[in-house]
């Protein structure tokens, strides 16, 4: 019997460098250590969010499949980050070779000292939620009650959504 498997929508991030090819470094690390992506969004660039920079990021989601426990799959996006380059000099927000987050799950809540599924500010991101829409915009927030095109288009409305 095969292990079941969940699945999730990522975002991979990067700033520093050949942006582009360090979204496909992630990607194949992560089709190697955690799972099955089987839809990418297009890559979207947009402007730094929460610091100021120089540079902008591109910013791709990917739909994965995975049997891993969302903490196991977080500490192996981590590794990934970490093996690509990516220093964590302080905390808050700065430019980043990679950046790989867990935004949703189609089915599963998870909350933890260093990870809750949906992201806790996902709501808030617009350069999050554009390419999560493409590939899973009908998918409900558990919490929100919205799909993530819905809220989306409330996001660009102004309409902020706690």
């Amino acid at each position: 019997m095969l292990p079941s498997t969940d699945k999730y929508v990522l975002l991979l991030g990067s700033d520093l460098g050949d942006r582009e090819a360090n979204l496909r470094l992630a990607l194949a690390n992560i089709r190697e250590k955690i799972g099955a992506a089987s839809e990418t969004s297009n890559v979207h660039e947009t402007d730094p969010w929460g610091f100021e920079s120089n540079t902008k990021f591109l910013n791709q989601a990917v739909l994965i499949e995975t049997a891993l426990s969302p903490e196991k799959m977080l500490d192996k996006l981590q590794s990934i980050e970490q093996d690509m380059g990516r220093v964590r000099t302080r905390t808050g927000y700065e430019s980043r070779i990679i950046d790989i987050d867990i935004l949703c799950s189609d089915k599963k809540m998870f909350s933890s000292e260093r990870l809750s599924i949906p992201h806790e500010e996902l709501q808030t991101r617009a350069f999050a939620l554009i390419p999560l829409c493409a590939i899973a915009g009908n998918w409900i927030h558990p919490t929100i009650g919205l799909t993530y095109s819905q809220i989306l288009a409330r996001l660009q409305e102004n309409v902020l959504i706690k």
